[in-house]
This record gives structure tokens, C-alpha cells and sequence, in this order.
């Protein structure tokens, strides 16, 4: 059975996605249940799936990744598909990888020190996998919105 999330899971998940560190307490106070019910109704939340963990973000800059680039990929043939994936995750660079519709079969999200480390990463290690039949690269010029997903109101 699909989890119904309802307006004080939908409070409780905007405070938690703005900060996950957030005292449980605060949250009942704020939504005007106990710390109990918080405490239940986070872990039933976690229990379906609706949510997992909390985790800490690392800024790739601060670790000398200073350059972002997205990576559309194009394969020789569609049944090639899982052992590229396979490949594909292998790479520590790539932080995100999209199965897509339209001309790419996936858009992969990257992370380099420089430009040179990007192009060694894709002349040595993408475009030798094989399966793939060739990559076009945009990189980022500037993250303009970043966050978190929060949920939306209830459809009517």
C-alpha cells in the first residue's frame, strides 16, 4: 500500500529537508504534536520510502572540484545499455547518471579538478568504454538554484 502523506508529513519534510539536524522537539512544537508522533511518523515515512537517512553535503569546490559538466551520451546500440551503466559507475567523476528519452540515452552529471582533468576523463576513460558511440559535453557555467526537493501541497 502507497504511503498517504499528509499536511503535518508535508511540515515535518520542509523542516527536515531545510535542516536535517533539526531537534524533533522544535518540529512537534512548530506543527503542535508531541515528539513522539514526530519520532512515529518520521519513521513510517522512512519505512515506505518516502525518505532516507540524512546526510551531510560536500561542496565540490571545497574540495577542488571546480569544474561542473553535464555529458550527453550516445550508445552504439540500445542493449548495450547495462554494461555501460556498469562502466559508468566505475568512474569516480560522475555524480549523477540519467537514463533520458530524446537523442542521448543517458546525461551524466560530472564533477574535475580543472579542464584538463575533464578531458582526460573523457578522451580515456568515457570514450573507451564500449557501447559508446560518442558524448557531447556542456559544462556548467554557474549553479544558479540549488536544493533540495520539498514537497508540494496536496493536489486538489
Amino acid at each position: 500500500m502507497k504511503y498517504q502523506i499528509d499536511d503535518i508529513d508535508r511540515k515535518i519534510l520542509s523542516y527536515l529537508v531545510k535542516n536535517a539536524r533539526i531537534p524533533f522537539l522544535e518540529i512537534a512544537r512548530e506543527c503542535g504534536i508531541s515528539g513522539a508522533a514526530i519520532h512515529q511518523r518520521v519513521k513510517k515515512m522512512e519505512d515506505a520510502e518516502v525518505i532516507e537517512g540524512s546526510r551531510f553535503i560536500v561542496k565540490p569546490k571545497a574540495l577542488g572540484l571546480k569544474i561542473c559538466a553535464f555529458i550527453g551520451v550516445v550508445l552504439d546500440t540500445a542493449h548495450q545499455y547495462k554494461s555501460v551503466v556498469k562502466e559508468l559507475e566505475k568512474i569516480p567523476e560522475i555524480t549523477e547518471c540519467h537514463f533520458i528519452t530524446g537523442h542521448y540515452a543517458f546525461l551524466l552529471k560530472l564533477r574535475c579538478n580543472n579542464h584538463q582533468h575533464l578531458m582526460d576523463v573523457l578522451i580515456n576513460t568515457l570514450q573507451n568504454i564500449p557501447g559508446i558511440a560518442k558524448t557531447e559535453s556542456f559544462i556548467s557555467l554557474d549553479q544558479i538554484i540549488e536544493k533540495e526537493v520539498e514537497p508540494l501541497p496536496e493536489e486538489k
